[in-house]
């Protein structure tokens, strides 16, 4: 048997759920793999939601997730690039599994340098912000704007976009200013009026925008006079359909090793904001929603708790619509905020082995 995580319904985080499933089987041309981590991404609760629902065709039970990495369980016939234990990366459709079946196609070797929860939260983030600059021909001397900055795909792009040479102004919340200015972005609170802050702070303009977070910042980009050829968002649909601007999409699998090769020397970080078990997805996704986390948040498959952590106390559950109204809760230092870890995962067939069980390259035991 597998888990996985399913919605039967449109909604937010509550109408996830964690399911038994039956262990799949790869295919002509597929690979098993067993998952270790998996990053969550706005655009899977704008599909759970239903937005756009003709642009995103969801058929319940729907799967949740796209990013992974994991060890390979077993391959199907044809496959060439990859063998039982090998440690792989990329993308394929409800990774929010314990198990899940891929296309060769849409594996790379994970880097030995790229941490776990990184390398299995870097396909959507990494490659939407490497497309977006490439829509918006952010390069060397330009001014960009990027709002969501800190979330884990708005600090790939800014750091991305400092690499190239650009000025990068981002939006944020400010108790996430100090985290930007580390990035090499000069930081912008949300809100109002953000044309006019913009100016105040470019006297000499702004050559492109990038809008991650959706809420009607396109009107803020054409103020400013971006042509709607160098402004793209992830969410707006409306922006694109009615003014002509770009949309950032996830990218392919060469993008990807560029993306990770990056990483791997260190030219870019992607910071990891907390780690949630799959058991507690809903909450994975609250906290992401709640778009005030500095980096990814990540579901890992097999965490490692430590003496002396105080960030999994007992779960406050929530409706979705008092998540921003103070409640009472035990004080705790900010420093004993620690998230758990993703462990070093044992080889397949170690994990086979030590359950008494075989192995094989074509199905999962």
């Amino acid at each position: 048997m597998a888990q996985a995580v399913q919605f039967n319904r449109f909604g937010g985080p509550e109408v996830l759920e964690v399911v038994d499933i039956d262990a799949p089987r790869p295919g002509p041309g597929e690979v098993l793999v067993e998952v270790v981590a998996s990053g969550v991404n706005p655009v899977e609760t704008a599909r759970r939601r239903g937005v756009h629902p003709d642009r995103s065709p969801v058929s319940f039970p729907a799967g949740e997730g796209r990013d992974l990495a994991g060890i390979v369980a077993a391959v199907g016939p044809g496959v060439t690039r990859f063998q039982p234990n090998d440690s792989v990366m990329g993308w394929a459709e409800g990774a929010q599994a314990t198990f899940v079946v891929a296309p060769e196609s849409q594996l790379m070797r994970k880097p030995p340098h790229v941490e776990w929860e990184v390398a299995g939260s870097l396909y959507v983030a990494g490659t939407t912000a490497w497309g977006a600059l490439r829509q918006t021909g952010v390069g060397e001397g330009d001014t960009v704007v990027i709002t969501a900055a800190a979330g884990g795909l708005g600090c790939i792009a800014a750091q991305l976009a400092v690499l190239r040479g650009a000025t990068v102004f981002g939006t944020s919340i400010p108790e996430r200013f100090d985290f930007l200015r580390q990035l090499g972005v000069r930081p912008l609170a949300y809100g109002d009026d953000l044309a006019a802050r913009v100016r105040a702070e470019a006297p000499g303009g702004v050559d492109a925008f990038i809008d991650f977070l959706g809420t009607g910042d396109v009107a803020a980009a054409e103020e400013l006079g971006v042509p709607p050829q160098r402004i793209t968002t992830l969410t707006d649909w409306d922006a694109v359909d009615e003014r002509g601007v770009g949309r950032a999409a996830a990218g392919d699998m060469v993008t990807l090793e560029r993306v990770a090769r990056l990483v791997e020397q260190r030219q870019i970080r992607l910071p990891v904001a907390d780690i949630f078990p799959l058991e507690r997805v809903q909450d994975a996704y609250r906290a992401m929603e709640k778009r005030d986390a500095p980096g990814k948040i990540v579901i890992g498959m097999q965490l490692v708790e430590y003496a002396g952590q105080k960030v999994r106390g007992p779960a406050i559950k929530e409706q979705e619509s008092t998540l921003d109204v103070p409640t009472e809760h035990e004080h705790m230092v900010v420093q004993e905020q620690l998230p758990p870890v993703v462990a070093s995962p044992k080889s397949h067939a170690d994990r086979v082995a030590g359950a008494g069980g075989g192995g094989g390259r074509s199905a999962a035991r």
